[in-house]
């Protein structure tokens, strides 16, 4: 309990009555202030205190990225849903199936295409909501037809990870989806079409170690991390203190491993003139 809920709501209900929705206010993770969630939304989900980028929604991704927010899906092949009868506190199936309850989406990476900026994109875009955004076999499957679509057609590819990475209760079967993404990237570039990436918070693991850093251009969020292991294992390991922001975009962006660091705002208007760039468009 707090000041807001012992003192704030019940000002506000004695006011105009009972019907004051509880989930009015989000507290952002990294100044701990209080925003209206209206304000917040309205803001892309970047706090109006600290500039803090929140997690976003894949919906709420693709509106703010493609032309009047038109997404086309992708079809692709569902695998089987629990290859090793996985169980730890839950079953996997299990876990699956409350993951589509919660977060609506049937895997961790919605595929499809629209235009950014009138640039035709083909784009796979992942959901952290579901079950961490984790690659298992099935959203192998997605990327591998997202870049067949994209060679297909003759589109641009835009991956947007936010993942932790391969999905551990797959087990071999998810890490397979590592070299075979790889192969799928090469495949597009091979095609002379652009790969970009949009490093959102967090890209780690497997994810990180294949896909992702092999764009033509990466584009990150600000203080989004990317890394393979996150900081406080690699401080556990090496029983040293890092460096301030390691591992974050800024600290990449400063040691060469991402090209732009890139308010949400402005992420459209710079996927477009890079995609204008590449394809020699306007």
């Amino acid at each position: 309990m707090n000041w807001l809920t012992n003192f704030v709501r019940p000002k506000i209900r004695a006011l105009v009555g009972n019907e004051v929705p509880d989930n009015l206010w989000e507290k952002c993770p990294k100044c701990e202030q209080m925003v209206f969630r209206k304000e917040l939304c309205s803001n892309l989900r970047v706090c109006p205190h600290c500039d803090y980028h929140m997690k976003i929604g894949v919906d709420e991704r693709i509106a703010c990225l493609f032309d009047d927010g038109e997404f086309a899906k992708i079809p692709y092949n569902h695998c089987v849903s629990d290859p090793l009868k996985f169980k730890d506190t839950k079953r996997y199936s299990d876990r699956l199936k409350a993951a589509r309850e919660s977060d609506g989406k049937n895997e961790a990476a919605v595929v499809g295409y629209g235009k950014i900026g009138g640039h035709k994109t083909v784009a796979i875009v992942f959901s952290f909501e579901f079950m961490g955004g984790s690659m298992g076999t099935s959203v192998g499957e997605a990327f591998i037809a997202a870049a067949e679509y994209a060679i297909s057609k003759g589109y641009s590819f835009l991956v947007v990870p936010c993942s932790g990475g391969a999905r551990m209760q797959e087990g071999i079967f998810s890490l397979m989806q590592m070299p075979r993404t790889v192969v799928a990237v090469n495949k597009v570039k091979e095609s002379g079409l652009p790969y970009i990436v949009l490093l959102t918070n967090p890209t780690t693991g497997g994810v990180s170690a294949s896909f992702a850093m092999l764009g033509d251009i990466h584009i990150a969020e600000p203080e989004a991390l990317v890394a393979f292991t996150g900081p406080r294992v690699i401080e556990g390991t090496i029983r040293e203190k890092l460096p301030d922001g390691f591992q974050l975009s800024e600290y990449l962006f400063n040691h060469g491993m991402v090209d732009m660091v890139v308010h949400r705002k402005d992420l459209k208007d710079n996927i477009a003139k890079i995609l204008g760039i590449l394809t020699h468009k306007k």
